[in-house]
């Protein structure tokens, strides 16, 4: 037995998704109370996937990082999209390194670009406007 186990979680863990779980989101950000028994209510956002039992608590970074990868900054419409969850090492909290859970997009999938802001109308120069033009 690993002794991951005897720590039981009701939401993913690291340790739940090792070196990548390719899931989909389902549905909408939700948020959940992760306060252990007896503690007073602690409510954080979560998110859930087609392919994972438990939710995953979702932090900052990682709902950036998805809406990067959907090309939305509106949870609503992060559905149906595919993700990568990782276990990184590298991931800190109060200035020490604990490890978690990261996020990328699957590698045939590069994550979608930002929509390009419209074209602005062209300015005529005052040549091309002739005697049309005012002087100030």
């Amino acid at each position: 037995m690993n002794v991951n186990q005897l720590k039981q979680s009701n939401f993913l863990t690291r340790h739940d998704v090792g070196k990548g779980m390719l899931v989909t989101i389902k549905g909408d950000v939700f948020q959940e109370n992760v306060a252990k028994s007896g503690a007073p209510e602690e409510l954080r956002y979560c998110i859930e996937f087609e392919e994972a039992e438990k939710p995953m608590v979702l932090n900052s970074t990682n709902g950036q990082i998805i809406a990067g990868i959907t090309g939305s900054q509106e949870s609503t419409a992060w559905a149906g999209h595919k993700i990568v969850l990782f276990d990184d090492p590298t991931v800190s909290f109060g200035g020490k390194l604990v490890g978690g859970i990261r996020v990328r997009a699957p590698r045939n999938q590069p994550p979608k670009a930002q929509p390009k802001p419209e074209p602005q109308p062209r300015v005529p120069t005052d040549e091309e406007l002739g005697d049309a033009s005012v002087p100030f």
